[in-house]
């Protein structure tokens, strides 16, 4: 599903040249979930933008369904990025005075699924996501406005919009960083059975071994390249 090939991203910090990535390459298979592990500021979330095509590479390429997401048109790559992709960032990104419903509806509003001559109405959409609502322990918040919620249950909500749309690939830069322990395991929990159910490519970024441990496969980016992984006994 996503493949990453010979990336290589640079970028300029006055008269130094920092490359975060250089000549990364890697893959994640439907149905798989892969952890990123690194420290903060190895790269990790520089090869999530690249991968959403947010970011362009200096060289390489990324593939997302045997397609390279750098040739898609404006139309093709505004429409992975709406119902192909799902992206999970470190800050929960919820529009103010809309409710938790409303919020993790917000890419299913107009979408048309399945030869539909129309897209879906608000009632439509929030059937849609209030059961990964419940999921994520949400349910009785649904009505709840972003500034009456946790930074926790905002991410929570941020998780049901990136899942709403049935994405063949979901990026997570870092899904847990703002949650106990508690719900932590129950995202990770319930980010793999989706990845699992639905046939999910997801990629995960983390510095948290716990998080690393759900994964499918694993792999640490240190100094622009991906290096073998020591799994941490603990969580094993």
């Amino acid at each position: 599903m996503l493949s990453v090939e010979g990336v290589v991203k640079r970028y300029r910090s006055g008269d130094e040249t920092i490359c975060p990535l250089d000549g990364v390459s890697m893959t994640v298979d439907a149905g798989q979930l892969v952890a990123l592990y690194g420290p903060s500021g190895s790269g990790k979330t520089t090869l999530l933008t690249i991968a959403a095509g947010l970011t362009p590479v200096d060289s390489g390429s990324v593939l997302v369904g045997g397609r390279d997401i750098s040739s898609l048109s404006r139309a093709q790559s505004t429409r992975y990025r709406r119902v192909d992709l799902g992206y999970v960032t470190q800050a929960p990104d919820l529009l103010a005075g809309a409710s938790a419903i409303d919020n993790a509806a917000l890419k299913l509003l107009g979408l048309r699924r399945g030869g539909a001559k129309r897209g879906l109405s608000r009632r439509e959409a929030h059937a849609e996501v209030i059961p990964l609502l419940e999921r994520l322990g949400l349910d009785e918040r649904l009505g709840h406005q972003p500034h009456q919620l946790s930074t926790g249950e905002r991410q929570r909500v941020s998780i049901a919009r990136a899942l709403s749309t049935d994405p063949s690939l979901v990026l997570a830069d870092e899904p847990t960083g703002n949650l106990d322990t508690k719900r932590s395991h129950q995202v990770l929990t319930l980010l793999s059975e989706i990845c699992r159910e639905r046939d999910v490519a997801l990629l995960l970024v983390t510095h948290d071994p716990r998080a690393a441990s759900f994964a499918d496969r694993q792999h640490e980016l240190r100094n622009g390249k991906l290096v073998a992984y020591e799994r941490d006994p603990l969580f094993s």
